[in-house]
């Protein structure tokens, strides 16, 4: 039986340098601890159509967007937890409905090689195979992982943190049983920190991210890693080639990718 879980909030997106995380730690120790996992590699398979319809329109910054991604956390086998999700995002609100099979599974039935069964179906289900429907040819088209700590509040359950590291990208090999190496999407000494509230966190943290000059940043690992893909795509680019020259030159959510 699939498992069904909902996640409704805000997620607020930094970009730190070393010193900036190791400044920030100590007071954010007031309010969060981390969690039991400690440092977690996470692996995605981001799910899109040939041209990449969902995160272009994800960087034009639309009122309302979404995506479709597959999640493991660690090693990956065929029989490694997967978490099937759609996210979707209106009006600053990140919105994201999951359920779980095993990795195998997961990949056969939005491959549309298998059906599930009536205790597997859900609210969630319906879903992903009415947003499969839609984009005629969704297929896996993208690899980001990443290194994660995440921190959970201490007296605020619903305030978490996470800091990534080590993000990566690549569009070959798209398959997780294979790890989640690929090209770094930040600088090795970054960390992209999120802090998830379903609304507003203690100003004395705002006012000491603020002396250390943290400041939010528009930024997605799918989009940039897409960004840098059609990059290096356009060095070999020809006059048909006309998809990809627009988005050279695109100011969107994933415009920190030339920083």
């Amino acid at each position: 039986m699939s498992k069904e879980q909902t996640f409704e909030r805000k997620e607020i997106k930094y970009l730190l340098s070393d010193q900036q995380y190791r400044l920030l730690l100590p007071e954010l120790t007031k309010y969060a601890e981390v969690d039991k996992y400690g440092k977690t590699r996470i692996n995605n398979i981001y799910y899109d159509t040939p041209n990449f319809q969902l995160i272009r329109a994800s960087l034009e910054k639309p009122v309302y967007k979404e995506k479709l991604r597959l999640r493991t956390y660690g090693d990956t086998d065929g029989q490694t937890p997967a978490f099937i999700e759609i996210k979707k995002k209106y009006k600053g609100i990140v919105y994201k409905r999951r359920v779980s099979f095993n990795y195998d599974k997961s990949i056969d039935y939005l491959a549309g090689n298998i059906k599930l069964s009536e205790l597997e179906k859900s609210q969630v289900t319906d879903e992903i195979d009415e947003l499969v429907d839609f984009y005629q040819g969704i297929r896996p088209a993208m690899v980001i992982g990443y290194d994660r700590i995440a921190m959970a509040g201490t007296y605020d359950k619903d305030f978490r943190v996470t800091f990534d590291t080590n993000i990566t990208w690549r569009v070959e090999d798209i398959d997780l049983k294979s790890g989640s190496q690929g090209k770094r999407i930040i600088e090795k000494n970054q960390y992209l920190m999120e802090i998830k509230i379903p609304d507003a966190f203690p100003i004395e943290l705002s006012q000491c991210m603020s002396r250390l000059g943290i400041f939010p940043v528009s930024i997605s690992k799918y989009g940039r890693g897409y960004i840098q893909y059609i990059m290096e795509a356009s060095q070999n680019m020809t006059q048909s080639d006309v998809m990809v020259e627009p988005l050279l030159h695109h100011k969107g959510e994933g415009e920190v990718a030339y920083a």
